[in-house]
Formats: C-alpha cells, sequence, structure tokens
C-alpha cells in the first residue's frame, strides 16, 4: 500500500467540517468530515482504515474531544495516526479554544484572524496572546508530546468574528492547510 499523507485537524464540529469539505474540493485531497464530530465519535481504527481507502491524498482528518481533559478520543486518533507505518503526518492545524482545562501545545507558527504570520500563539478568535508558539486548545494536550511537523495554529474555524467566513472562502484555514502542503508535499 502507498503511504496516506495526513494533515490533522484538531477540531471536528459542523464550521469545521464544511470548511475542510470546501479546502479538499479547492485544493484537492480527500476530506474524512464524516468521521469528525465534537466529541470524535469513532475509533481510532476507523479511521485509520477510511485513511487507507482514501483515494487522493492528503486526507484530512478532523479529531475533537470536546475539552476532556488529558487524552481524548481525539488524541487517540493522533497517537494512532503517529504509529501507522504506512501514514505521514504532513502537519497539523491546532485550533486554538477558551478550553476549560487548558491545555497547550508547543506551535511551529501562527496564522492570526487577519492572516498575518506570527510567532505569538492566537486565542479562539484568531487575536494573538502573550506566549510566544504556545496555544490553548481542547485536542492539543498529545501535541506537544510527540514530533510531528508544522504545526500550525489559528483561531475557531469557519469563524474568527467572521474572518475565517465560508463566504470567504475560509481564509484562514486555507492559508494554515497551504502553509502545511507548501513544505514539500505534492497533491494527486
Amino acid at each position: 500500500m502507498n503511504t496516506k499523507q495526513v494533515i490533522i485537524i484538531t477540531d471536528g464540529d459542523q464550521y469545521a467540517q464544511q470548511a475542510i469539505d470546501y479546502i479538499a474540493k479547492t485544493l484537492g485531497g480527500t476530506s474524512l468530515s464524516e468521521f469528525a464530530g465534537n466529541p470524535s465519535a469513532y475509533k481510532p481504527r476507523d479511521i485509520i482504515q477510511a485513511v487507507y481507502q482514501a483515494k487522493k491524498n492528503p486526507v484530512f482528518v478532523l479529531v475533537d474531544d470536546a475539552g476532556v481533559f488529558g487524552i481524548g478520543s481525539g488524541e487517540e486518533t493522533i497517537l494512532a495516526l503517529a504509529n501507522d507505518p504506512i501514514i505521514t503526518i504532513l502537519g497539523v492545524v491546532a485550533v486554538a479554544a477558551h478550553s476549560k482545562n487548558m491545555e497547550w501545545s508547543r506551535v511551529t507558527l501562527s496564522i492570526d484572524q487577519e492572516g498575518q504570520i506570527i510567532e505569538h500563539g492566537v486565542d479562539k478568535e484568531g487575536v494573538p496572546v502573550s506566549e510566544v508558539g504556545r496555544i490553548n486548545g481542547d485536542t492539543v494536550y498529545i501535541l506537544d508530546q510527540m514530533d510531528l511537523p508544522n504545526v500550525i495554529a489559528i483561531g475557531d474555524i469557519g469563524k474568527m468574528h467572521g474572518y475565517d467566513d465560508k463566504s470567504k472562502g475560509y481564509p484562514i484555514t486555507l492559508k494554515a492547510i497551504e502553509l502545511i502542503l507548501e513544505r514539500g508535499v505534492t497533491i494527486e
């Protein structure tokens, strides 16, 4: 079996699903939005099987544990994807949240609500925060403990006070995915 190239998105609500479906159609690749949810209801093995069956790379996998502290269903899926010998994780779109449990992760860089690439983290609205290279979120706990490439932080997908709106083509989410893809990936 050929290697499957995966981009993980740490959000699974309906806005994120719609955004990733749109971006997969725009850029190419396979959206697995039907396996998303808030929280993710599918087992990691089901998602891995869907990745194997995806016809085009990259495969967009949405994971969300709805704020469960520690390793929730979203993080279990991230671990399973990272440990699979056929799957290569190209990067992660790490979505900030007003997490009640204050999980956090280091990130490679962030994109604020205006589309600027910055070294500081961002909040749920895509507004820069004081922390350099770090965000708070619901499904980011495990990212800091893994060696994953291209962890790009953004605010809440499809929202950010309208800056990432569907009518605008989800420009912030699109830019995050384009940054991941620019780092040496061929879209089929």
